[in-house]
């Protein structure tokens, strides 16, 4: 870092023979030919801590809240390698979204890095701020060395949008897990490029102190763009795109720093939600590439599922989480494979309907199931659910208890179920083992609600021909 004689810093970023390239972090009006440039003697840093919960700052680490100084904090370079493979261990302990959509079908574990990736405007960072309000009521329940604290970088994005997303925490009582690190659009280009680093150090403090962070990149599209031009002011090479040939390097250097750590390290661990912003979801262009090859697995957004109601928008098929199964919940994986088998033969058949109204009734109940299942994975916005209510509603779904309502009722179905849960029936799903005993509980309960139900409205009148021919085709393939 150096500092010049107005008291504008900066960072030295090209080294050359004759001259130094640097990088400014405030604004260059005051800075004339001629000025003394001075070293500090420091490299980057900015304070860490548990005093930094509920504060908003910039990317340096300065407090923009009005709330006054830090105090109680420590300082960490931003720029810190990122832990070894001895020092790792595999992904074992479920992160819970409260989304539905999410944690049954692409479930994300402690120390994973999951990509959000869609165009503009599809819930990207709703799924981000859903899956920190959902830390709430876990972390009321478990110790401090279990609670997961929450890291927002925020690049690029208008003030007036950082506000809003302030307040929503705010008023959901989440800012108190939370730290928020804002390098908006009128910041200049150094500190957008900065500002995911300043957020990876103060999530590491928590993750090398034995505890759980999350950390949440929105978006990383919107760095790479800062990153590009400042190289091109430095004089650097241009490459695909006009971007730096270090591209690559910017992303995984800043992603492998979210990590489980071992048993011996502190068990602590660091997740990382990256949100990348494709244009005409086009996720074969450089940056979006490059960041799902860095990953593991993606959720995919698409604006056609968001027009037609579908929220959060997940496409399921493209969707994917490479080793988030293994930290997921016992009860909720034994659920999810019929689950996801269904939803993937709804899509194949539903691109088919289209074309011809004249169906068998096998292929009516198909188009049938997963409709009904497409509509109870839809979710409203801010409105995160436990995990083992999700559980519920999902076993209703893929036991058939929702083919005999029509669609709009789903809804209305599932509050219903939610509402009337028994006690003895949640604490049997916090055991994480979806036992025979808890499965007759769950029929049962299921059942009465659904005829409470149908004994109101009546339920699908050829639901019982179309469910006949499909376990006809079933009974034919299996003994084929």
């Amino acid at each position: 870092m150096v500092e010049f004689a107005s008291g504008v810093k900066g960072m030295a970023s090209n080294f050359e023979n004759e001259n130094v390239g640097i990088v400014i972090s405030g604004s260059d009006t005051a800075i004339k030919e001629g000025d003394m440039v001075k070293r500090t003697g420091s490299i980057v840093d900015v304070p860490v801590g548990k005093a930094m919960r509920g504060c908003v700052v910039d990317a340096l680490g300065v407090p923009i809240d009005g709330k006054g100084a830090l105090s109680a904090v420590e300082r960490r370079r931003v720029e810190v390698k990122a832990p070894g493979i001895i020092a790792r261990k595999s992904v074992h302990e479920p992160m819970q979204t409260g989304l539905k959509a999410v944690d049954s079908l692409v479930p994300i574990g402690r120390g994973q890095r999951e990509l959000i990736i869609g165009d503009r405007q599809t819930g990207k960072t709703a799924i981000a701020i859903d899956t920190i309000l959902n830390q709430k009521l876990i972390n009321a329940q478990v110790s401090e060395s279990e609670r997961l604290f929450c890291v927002y970088v925020a690049i690029g994005q208008k003030r007036s949008t950082v506000a809003q997303l302030v307040k929503i925490l705010s008023e959901a009582g989440a800012l108190e897990y939370s730290i928020i690190v804002a390098a908006t659009a009128s910041d200049p280009a150094p500190l957008q490029f900065l500002a995911p680093y300043s957020g990876c150090a103060m999530g590491e403090f928590f993750r090398d102190h034995g505890m759980h962070a999350l950390i949440i990149y929105d978006d990383l599209s919107k760095q790479s763009v800062a990153y590009r031009q400042m190289s091109l002011l430095l004089r650097r090479p241009p490459g695909r795109e006009a971007f730096p040939g270090d591209v690559f390097y910017l992303h995984s250097r800043l992603l492998e720093r979210a990590a489980k750590r071992s048993d011996q390290t502190g068990a602590g661990s660091l997740t990382a939600l990256p949100v990348i912003e494709t244009q005409a979801g086009d996720v074969s262009a450089y940056i979006p590439t490059n960041v799902i090859s860095i990953t593991d697995g993606q959720i995919f957004l698409e604006t056609e599922l968001f027009y037609r109601g579908v929220r959060h928008a997940i496409n399921v098929g493209l969707s994917l989480s490479r080793v988030g199964s293994a930290a997921q919940l016992k009860a909720m994986k034994a659920l999810c494979g019929t689950l996801k088998l269904e939803l993937a033969q709804y899509r194949e058949v539903a691109a088919f309907a289209q074309f011809g109204s004249d169906l068998d009734p096998a292929t009516r109940y198909l188009l049938h199931r997963g409709a009904r299942l497409t509509e109870v994975l839809k979710q409203p916005q801010y409105s995160p659910i436990p995990i083992e209510r999700q559980i519920v509603v999902i076993f209703a779904a893929v036991n058939g208890f929702l083919d005999q309502i029509p669609l709009t009722q789903i809804a209305q179905y599932e509050k219903s179920l939610l509402d009337n849960l028994k006690p003895h029936i949640l604490e049997g799903l916090k055991e994480q083992q979806l036992s025979s005993e808890v499965q007759t509980h769950l029929a049962t309960f299921c059942q009465q609600q659904l005829s409470t139900m149908l004994a109101a409205s009546g339920g699908e009148d050829d639901f019982v021909e179309m469910k006949t021919a499909a376990g006809r085709r079933k009974e034919k393939a299996g003994t084929e």
